[in-house]
């Protein structure tokens, strides 16, 4: 049999059929997408200045690594820092609006990453700002 009469065997109704859906089937297990350790890392990111624009300060303190345990003292004047943060941020830009992910990446060997989200703040203006990131027992925290 001639390679065009070959080819032209595949093509029939029946070969069209499945070859429809082995296709469908591929884009369906690419649909259903797994994300990596950058994607991870940059939506924590986002999250922890989240609750700083929702004033969540203690949550956003601690999205902080740190391989130590601190006082309870230091954790709270680090609250206040970030309270006067977003107050000079209201302040000046009418505070801080939404904030966007716009691309993360990660080194999975090193277990850091960096996330580069967009601060909108209350008087239209942008800002882009890189959060460095670490891996510590599965969670993504800032640096």
């Amino acid at each position: 049999m001639s390679r065009y009469n070959a080819v032209k065997q595949m093509v029939s109704m029946r070969g069209f059929f499945i070859f429809a859906a082995m296709t469908a089937a591929v884009l369906c297990g690419c649909s259903a997408h797994e994300p990596h350790a950058g994607e991870i890392a940059g939506n924590a990111a986002k999250l922890y200045y989240d609750w700083l624009a929702e004033g969540k300060y203690d949550a956003y303190v601690d999205g902080f690594y740190r391989p130590d345990s601190i006082p309870g003292s230091y954790r709270e004047q680090l609250i206040t820092n970030a309270k006067m943060f977003a107050a000079q941020q209201r302040e000046e830009r009418g505070g801080i609006a939404s904030v966007r992910l716009l691309r993360a990446s990660a080194d999975t060997a090193r277990h850091v990453g960096s996330a580069y989200l967009l601060l909108c703040y209350g008087d239209s203006t942008k800002e882009e700002i890189v959060v460095p990131m670490v891996e510590h027992k599965g969670v993504w925290m800032m640096r």
